[in-house]
């Protein structure tokens, strides 16, 4: 089992763990189950790099922020964890809203190689507004069905019926890779602010050519539901240093549809 950690950033105590060793990697993962969210390849990433995958304020084992909770307090949070734990320069690897954190990271300079997979923040305000009304009833939906849940994630039609917004092959998937996200869901304490951080807050900001600290790769699925392909353009647009990855037959979670791919991607990105 990964070594667990604790940090007092910003007035919380940030959870991580760590696992490996090597040229350090910082994963921030997305709405869910904190760092947990990256058990399908973290074990893989581990036997090349120190691992260090941080639980989110609100997330995970971290108590949630005592004031705003945004974009920008949670990308606060992160780079005093950097810095606290003297992780200058660390390559930052993120999904979805963490993918929007990791960017926001490089837009201010932070870091060093970044990966983001699927980030949020690119919408158009009619994409937005799908985006909003169809996973607020599904986190609903899992809060209500809460007890139900490894009972139903354990078959591949329930898996089907729950996850095809995230998923572009729900049915193939098992029941471990798949729970500790929809419970994470269902049981943050921060799921509902920072849903509203992303539908309700400002849109992700780029960086122009040459300001971001290192490689930036930006990686989508060809079928992500949540965050749509067409959405990859405007990412790349907004930060013309980033290099654009396709995942084919892939939804809104490389780590559940292509984990050997998005090893690959991430350790080939980063160093």
């Amino acid at each position: 089992m990964p070594f667990r950690w604790q940090a007092s950033v910003s007035g919380v105590t940030l959870n991580h763990v760590r696992r490996g060793s090597g040229s350090p990697l910082l994963l921030v993962h997305g709405l869910g189950a904190g760092w947990r969210s990256w058990s399908p390849i973290l074990d893989q990433l581990a036997e090349s790099r120190e691992v260090i995958a941080v639980d989110l304020p609100g997330f995970g084992e971290t108590p949630p922020l005592a004031g705003e909770v945004s974009v920008a307090t949670l990308t606060d949070a992160v780079a005093a964890f950097i810095r606290e734990q003297g992780l200058d320069g660390v390559s930052t690897v993120g999904q979805s809203m963490g993918g929007r954190v990791v960017l926001e990271l490089a837009r201010r300079g932070i870091g060093g190689d970044t990966v983001a997979l699927d980030p949020g923040g690119f919408w158009s305000d009619r994409e937005l507004r799908v985006f909003s009304a169809t996973l607020r009833p599904s986190i609903a939906l899992v809060r209500a069905l809460r007890g139900a849940l490894p009972t139903l994630l354990g078959s591949p039609v329930g898996r089907t019926l729950l996850l095809a917004q995230l998923s572009a092959r729900p049915w193939a998937l098992s029941r471990d890779t798949v729970l500790p996200d929809v419970r994470g869901l269902a049981d943050s304490p921060s799921t509902g602010a920072a849903l509203d951080a992303l539908t309700k807050g400002p849109k992700q900001e780029g960086a122009p050519a040459g300001t971001v600290p290192g490689r930036v790769t930006i990686g989508w699925g060809r079928r992500d539901l949540v965050t749509v392909p067409k959405q990859a353009a405007r990412a790349a647009e907004m930060f013309p240093d980033a290099v654009l990855h396709w995942f084919e037959r892939c939804g809104h979670f490389p780590q559940w549809d292509a984990p050997r791919e998005a090893v690959r991607l991430i350790l080939a990105s980063t160093d």
